[in-house]
Protein backbone atom coordinates (compact mmCIF):
# COMPACT_ATOMS: atom_id res chain seq x y z
CA UNK A 1 0.00 0.00 0.00
CA UNK A 2 0.92 3.04 -0.73
CA UNK A 3 1.90 5.60 2.12
CA UNK A 4 0.04 8.27 1.39
CA UNK A 5 -3.19 6.04 1.32
CA UNK A 6 -2.13 4.96 4.11
CA UNK A 7 -1.69 8.25 5.53
CA UNK A 8 -4.88 9.01 4.80
CA UNK A 9 -6.50 6.20 6.59
CA UNK A 10 -5.16 7.24 9.58
CA UNK A 11 -6.08 10.33 9.84
CA UNK A 12 -10.07 8.98 8.66
CA UNK A 13 -9.71 6.74 11.88
CA UNK A 14 -8.50 9.29 14.46
CA UNK A 15 -11.37 12.12 12.84
CA UNK A 16 -14.16 8.85 12.93
CA UNK A 17 -12.84 8.16 16.75
CA UNK A 18 -12.87 12.16 17.89
CA UNK A 19 -16.82 12.23 16.25
CA UNK A 20 -17.57 9.40 18.29
CA UNK A 21 -16.55 10.59 21.68
CA UNK A 22 -18.22 14.04 20.80
CA UNK A 23 -21.78 12.38 19.99
CA UNK A 24 -21.11 10.55 23.51
CA UNK A 25 -20.36 13.28 25.56
CA UNK A 26 -23.44 15.50 23.31
CA UNK A 27 -25.94 12.64 24.13
CA UNK A 28 -24.82 12.90 27.83
CA UNK A 29 -25.04 16.76 28.31
CA UNK A 30 -27.93 17.00 26.80
CA UNK A 31 -30.42 15.89 28.73
CA UNK A 32 -29.15 17.69 31.64
CA UNK A 33 -29.33 20.81 29.92
CA UNK A 34 -33.05 19.93 29.03
CA UNK A 35 -33.84 19.42 32.49
CA UNK A 36 -32.53 22.78 33.52
CA UNK A 37 -34.24 24.38 31.43
CA UNK A 38 -37.56 23.03 32.11
CA UNK A 39 -37.07 23.32 35.63
CA UNK A 40 -36.19 27.09 35.19
CA UNK A 41 -39.12 28.16 32.92
CA UNK A 42 -42.06 26.24 34.95
CA UNK A 43 -40.70 26.85 39.07
CA UNK A 44 -42.86 25.05 41.21
CA UNK A 45 -45.46 26.90 43.03
CA UNK A 46 -44.86 26.27 47.36
CA UNK A 47 -47.92 24.70 48.87
CA UNK A 48 -48.95 25.64 52.45
CA UNK A 49 -50.84 23.32 54.82
CA UNK A 50 -53.95 24.56 55.16
CA UNK A 51 -53.92 24.30 59.47
CA UNK A 52 -50.54 25.19 61.13
CA UNK A 53 -48.47 23.16 63.01
CA UNK A 54 -49.57 22.64 66.55
CA UNK A 55 -53.13 24.07 65.85
CA UNK A 56 -55.39 21.51 64.15
CA UNK A 57 -59.19 22.89 63.78
CA UNK A 58 -61.58 21.45 66.06
CA UNK A 59 -63.61 18.46 63.79
CA UNK A 60 -66.46 20.04 61.88
CA UNK A 61 -65.26 23.85 62.60
CA UNK A 62 -65.27 26.09 59.28
CA UNK A 63 -61.78 27.36 58.15
CA UNK A 64 -61.50 30.78 57.52
CA UNK A 65 -58.05 32.72 56.57
CA UNK A 66 -55.27 31.31 57.21
CA UNK A 67 -56.89 27.81 58.83
CA UNK A 68 -57.99 30.26 61.97
CA UNK A 69 -61.52 30.40 63.77
CA UNK A 70 -61.98 33.50 65.91
CA UNK A 71 -62.65 31.75 69.65
CA UNK A 72 -65.57 31.19 71.23
CA UNK A 73 -67.06 33.57 73.68
CA UNK A 74 -67.09 31.24 76.99
CA UNK A 75 -70.05 30.98 78.82
CA UNK A 76 -70.93 33.28 82.01
CA UNK A 77 -70.17 31.40 85.17
CA UNK A 78 -72.90 30.15 86.93
CA UNK A 79 -72.11 32.31 90.36
CA UNK A 80 -71.79 35.24 87.86
CA UNK A 81 -75.29 34.71 86.06
CA UNK A 82 -76.51 34.61 90.19
CA UNK A 83 -74.93 37.55 91.10
CA UNK A 84 -76.53 39.66 88.35
CA UNK A 85 -80.14 37.60 88.74
CA UNK A 86 -79.49 38.87 92.64
CA UNK A 87 -78.88 43.06 91.57
CA UNK A 88 -81.82 42.43 89.12
CA UNK A 89 -84.08 41.79 92.10
CA UNK A 90 -82.60 44.29 94.69
CA UNK A 91 -82.87 47.33 91.72
CA UNK A 92 -86.99 45.62 91.50
CA UNK A 93 -86.81 45.70 95.10
CA UNK A 94 -85.61 49.32 95.76
CA UNK A 95 -88.85 50.47 93.47
CA UNK A 96 -85.91 52.25 91.50
CA UNK A 97 -85.15 55.66 94.22
CA UNK A 98 -81.69 55.57 93.43
CA UNK A 99 -78.72 56.72 95.20
CA UNK A 100 -79.94 59.02 98.38
CA UNK A 101 -77.82 61.81 99.56
CA UNK A 102 -79.31 64.40 101.17
CA UNK A 103 -83.00 64.02 103.57
CA UNK A 104 -84.97 66.52 104.70
CA UNK A 105 -88.34 65.62 106.73
CA UNK A 106 -90.79 66.75 109.45
CA UNK A 107 -93.27 65.51 112.19
CA UNK A 108 -95.92 66.17 114.03
CA UNK A 109 -97.39 64.06 116.74
CA UNK A 110 -98.29 63.80 120.66
CA UNK A 111 -95.42 64.46 123.68
CA UNK A 112 -95.39 62.93 126.96
CA UNK A 113 -92.76 64.27 129.25
CA UNK A 114 -92.12 64.25 133.02
CA UNK A 115 -89.20 66.62 134.05
CA UNK A 116 -88.02 64.54 137.18
CA UNK A 117 -89.70 61.60 137.24
CA UNK A 118 -86.44 59.77 137.68
CA UNK A 119 -85.18 61.67 139.97
CA UNK A 120 -86.03 65.25 141.97
CA UNK A 121 -84.25 67.46 143.59
CA UNK A 122 -86.50 70.05 143.86
CA UNK A 123 -86.57 71.18 140.50
CA UNK A 124 -90.03 72.07 139.96
CA UNK A 125 -92.81 72.23 142.87
CA UNK A 126 -95.08 70.41 141.19
CA UNK A 127 -98.23 72.20 141.95
CA UNK A 128 -97.40 76.15 141.66
CA UNK A 129 -95.24 74.83 138.16
CA UNK A 130 -96.24 71.18 137.12
CA UNK A 131 -93.39 68.54 136.66
CA UNK A 132 -95.23 66.63 133.82
CA UNK A 133 -97.49 67.03 130.60
CA UNK A 134 -98.39 65.69 127.31
CA UNK A 135 -99.44 68.01 124.19
CA UNK A 136 -98.65 68.44 120.68
CA UNK A 137 -94.94 68.37 119.64
CA UNK A 138 -93.43 69.78 116.21
CA UNK A 139 -89.99 68.86 114.90
CA UNK A 140 -87.66 69.12 111.77
CA UNK A 141 -84.56 67.24 110.65
CA UNK A 142 -82.36 66.96 108.00
CA UNK A 143 -78.99 65.75 107.25
CA UNK A 144 -76.65 63.25 104.49
CA UNK A 145 -77.20 59.99 103.86
CA UNK A 146 -74.45 57.29 103.41
CA UNK A 147 -76.07 53.89 101.69
CA UNK A 148 -77.69 52.05 104.80
CA UNK A 149 -76.83 55.05 107.87
CA UNK A 150 -78.09 58.89 108.05
CA UNK A 151 -76.45 61.99 109.85
CA UNK A 152 -78.15 65.00 110.48
CA UNK A 153 -79.69 67.22 113.02
CA UNK A 154 -83.01 67.80 114.63
CA UNK A 155 -85.05 70.39 116.33
CA UNK A 156 -88.40 69.55 118.29
CA UNK A 157 -90.46 71.56 119.93
CA UNK A 158 -93.65 71.15 122.62
CA UNK A 159 -95.48 73.62 124.11
CA UNK A 160 -98.01 72.56 126.94
CA UNK A 161 -100.02 74.63 129.19
CA UNK A 162 -97.19 75.00 132.37
CA UNK A 163 -94.17 75.66 130.44
CA UNK A 164 -91.98 74.78 126.75
CA UNK A 165 -89.71 72.21 126.22
CA UNK A 166 -87.30 72.37 123.37
CA UNK A 167 -84.92 70.12 122.13
CA UNK A 168 -81.77 70.34 119.73
CA UNK A 169 -80.06 67.10 118.60
CA UNK A 170 -77.47 65.65 116.60
CA UNK A 171 -78.81 62.23 115.45
CA UNK A 172 -77.17 59.48 113.48
CA UNK A 173 -80.00 56.42 111.88
CA UNK A 174 -79.78 52.74 110.47
CA UNK A 175 -81.97 52.45 107.90
CA UNK A 176 -83.22 48.63 106.36
CA UNK A 177 -84.68 49.28 102.91
CA UNK A 178 -87.11 46.87 101.78
CA UNK A 179 -88.63 48.08 98.15
CA UNK A 180 -90.58 50.71 99.04
CA UNK A 181 -90.76 49.87 102.68
CA UNK A 182 -88.34 51.24 104.77
CA UNK A 183 -87.84 50.61 108.88
CA UNK A 184 -85.56 52.45 110.64
CA UNK A 185 -83.72 52.92 113.86
CA UNK A 186 -82.25 56.75 115.29
CA UNK A 187 -80.39 58.00 117.95
CA UNK A 188 -80.27 61.36 119.24
CA UNK A 189 -78.45 63.64 121.96
CA UNK A 190 -78.48 67.05 122.81
CA UNK A 191 -79.19 70.23 124.04
CA UNK A 192 -82.91 70.57 126.23
CA UNK A 193 -84.78 73.83 127.15
CA UNK A 194 -87.54 74.24 129.58
CA UNK A 195 -89.13 78.23 129.55
CA UNK A 196 -91.72 80.24 129.07
CA UNK A 197 -93.95 78.90 132.71
CA UNK A 198 -97.34 79.55 133.00
CA UNK A 199 -97.56 78.64 136.85
CA UNK A 200 -100.75 77.90 138.39
CA UNK A 201 -101.14 81.21 140.94
CA UNK A 202 -104.58 82.73 141.54
CA UNK A 203 -102.92 85.50 143.19
CA UNK A 204 -101.20 86.64 139.89
CA UNK A 205 -98.06 87.37 142.13
CA UNK A 206 -95.38 85.07 140.89
CA UNK A 207 -94.20 85.65 137.52
CA UNK A 208 -91.92 82.30 136.62
CA UNK A 209 -89.83 84.37 134.13
CA UNK A 210 -86.80 84.26 136.59
CA UNK A 211 -86.60 80.14 136.37
CA UNK A 212 -84.54 78.82 133.88
CA UNK A 213 -83.95 74.75 133.55
CA UNK A 214 -81.87 73.52 130.77
CA UNK A 215 -79.74 70.16 130.35
CA UNK A 216 -79.00 67.28 128.12
CA UNK A 217 -81.37 64.84 126.74
CA UNK A 218 -80.96 61.47 124.60
CA UNK A 219 -83.87 60.22 122.71
CA UNK A 220 -83.97 56.75 120.59
CA UNK A 221 -86.35 55.93 118.37
CA UNK A 222 -87.94 53.67 115.47
CA UNK A 223 -90.11 54.19 111.84
CA UNK A 224 -91.46 52.75 109.62
CA UNK A 225 -91.23 54.84 106.28
CA UNK A 226 -93.02 54.21 103.36
CA UNK A 227 -91.59 55.40 99.60
CA UNK A 228 -94.61 57.14 97.50
CA UNK A 229 -92.02 57.80 94.82
CA UNK A 230 -88.13 58.52 95.03
CA UNK A 231 -88.58 61.96 96.40
CA UNK A 232 -91.53 61.98 98.83
CA UNK A 233 -91.88 59.27 101.87
CA UNK A 234 -94.73 59.23 104.61
CA UNK A 235 -94.41 57.29 108.02
CA UNK A 236 -94.67 56.85 111.89
CA UNK A 237 -92.41 57.10 114.28
CA UNK A 238 -92.16 56.48 117.66
CA UNK A 239 -89.05 57.27 120.42
CA UNK A 240 -88.45 57.34 124.34
CA UNK A 241 -87.09 59.97 125.75
CA UNK A 242 -84.22 60.54 128.53
CA UNK A 243 -83.74 64.12 130.16
CA UNK A 244 -80.70 65.41 132.66
CA UNK A 245 -81.89 68.92 133.81
CA UNK A 246 -80.77 71.70 136.02
CA UNK A 247 -81.77 74.71 137.49
CA UNK A 248 -80.48 77.62 139.13
CA UNK A 249 -81.72 79.39 142.23
CA UNK A 250 -84.12 82.32 141.19
CA UNK A 251 -84.30 85.64 142.17
CA UNK A 252 -87.74 86.44 142.98
CA UNK A 253 -89.04 89.17 144.94
CA UNK A 254 -90.67 89.49 148.36
CA UNK A 255 -94.34 89.36 146.44
CA UNK A 256 -93.30 86.26 144.59
CA UNK A 257 -91.57 84.32 147.45
CA UNK A 258 -95.10 84.50 150.17
CA UNK A 259 -96.94 82.34 147.06
CA UNK A 260 -97.32 78.89 148.49
CA UNK A 261 -94.39 76.85 146.64
CA UNK A 262 -92.18 79.34 145.65
CA UNK A 263 -89.44 79.12 148.18
CA UNK A 264 -88.36 75.64 146.10
CA UNK A 265 -87.06 78.11 143.67
CA UNK A 266 -84.77 80.45 146.41
CA UNK A 267 -82.18 77.20 145.62
CA UNK A 268 -80.86 75.03 142.79
CA UNK A 269 -82.68 71.80 141.78
CA UNK A 270 -82.13 69.77 139.39
CA UNK A 271 -84.29 66.12 138.01
CA UNK A 272 -84.05 63.25 135.50
CA UNK A 273 -86.90 63.15 133.34
CA UNK A 274 -88.45 60.96 130.74
CA UNK A 275 -90.63 61.06 127.50
CA UNK A 276 -92.69 59.66 125.21
CA UNK A 277 -93.70 60.40 121.60
CA UNK A 278 -95.55 59.01 118.53
CA UNK A 279 -95.59 60.85 115.72
CA UNK A 280 -96.19 61.18 111.57
CA UNK A 281 -92.90 62.18 109.50
CA UNK A 282 -93.25 63.58 105.62
CA UNK A 283 -89.98 63.37 104.09
CA UNK A 284 -88.22 64.65 100.94
CA UNK A 285 -85.03 62.58 99.63
CA UNK A 286 -82.49 64.05 97.06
Amino acid sequence: MPAESHDVSLREMVLSSRASRCAALAAAILPILRAGDAGAQTPSAPTYPSVQPGYPAPAGAPLQTGGLTPPRSAPAPENQSATYRELDRAEREDAGRGLELVWLNVESGYEYVSLDALHSDSLVDGQLIEDSGSTLALGVGAGVRLIFLTFGARFRMLQQSAWDLWTLNAEVGLHLPYGVLEPSFTFSAGYASVGSFQPHDVTGNFDGSNIDISGLNARLGAALDWYVNPLLSLGLKSEVALLVLSRDEAALSATEQAVPGAGVYLSDGSGIGIGGSISVVAGLHF
